[in-house]
């Protein structure tokens, strides 16, 4: 890369236009369009503010040795990091997100959430039968029921942490602000429901269930919109 190339992209990366650039320098437009175009270099005297306007030393200007340096360093660490990404999230060979289509990690999260409801729906389930009906210990009933939802939950999180970035459309946009104004409305409902029944019964150990129920009834949104994109895109 020759030194014109070099401060093209240099302003480029701070977002500065040719005006901006030699305002800050005391020169003129057309100064800073000869520089980048390799038909003058700088006088001496520009090559400090150029090194502080750009954030560079004068030798990573001139020679580049420490921009490579930089740029090694920093893809090593994308890289680290990318291995540490797969080291915990790599399942198995079904669950090869990085080589899967939009299609297919639709399919997988319909079915990590789908799987996760009805591990939900199982804990509430167990712990509204186990102590009043089965007389199960209270400790005992409580911890089950934690495990099961915190795996559940693990499921859930796990999954969506695993799925690597995509550019979403303007209907998966759409449809994503359609989700949360849905799960908004859900939760704040049962939010009131939940001081209602409680200040009615006086039961507040029991209706923080209620809040369990607003995120199955948010997951199930999801799970709904998740099925039905699944049957526009195989019409």
């Amino acid at each position: 890369m020759n030194l014109g190339e070099k401060l093209f992209k240099l302003r480029k990366s701070k977002n500065l236009t040719q005006d901006e650039a030699a305002e800050k320098l005391e020169v003129t437009r057309q100064t800073i369009s000869k520089w980048e175009t390799n038909q003058s270099t700088p006088d001496f005297d520009k090559i400090v503010p150029l090194c502080h306007l750009y954030g560079i030393t004068p030798n990573e200007l001139l020679t580049g040795e420490e921009q490579v340096e930089k740029e090694n360093n920093e893809n090593k660490k994308e890289m680290d990091s990318n291995q540490v990404k797969k080291h915990l999230f790599a399942r198995g060979k079904d669950d090869d997100y990085e080589n899967m289509t939009k299609t297919q990690i639709k399919q997988k999260s319909a079915k990590i959430v789908s799987t996760s409801i009805f591990i939900y729906i199982v804990a509430v389930a167990f712990l509204m039968i186990a102590i009043p009906i089965q007389r199960t210990n209270p400790i005992v009933a409580t911890a089950i029921f934690l495990v099961l939802i915190g795996w559940a939950t693990t499921r859930i999180i796990r999954h969506y942490m695993s799925i690597p970035k995509f550019e979403k459309t303007k209907e998966e946009k759409k449809e994503d602000r359609v989700i949360k104004q849905i799960s908004g409305i859900i939760t704040l409902f049962c939010v009131v429901i939940y001081f209602i029944v409680s200040f009615i019964t006086f039961a507040w150990h029991i209706t923080w269930i209620i809040f369990i129920i607003s995120a199955l009834l948010c997951q199930a949104v999801k799970l709904i919109f998740m099925l039905k994109g699944d049957e526009n895109n195989e019409e």
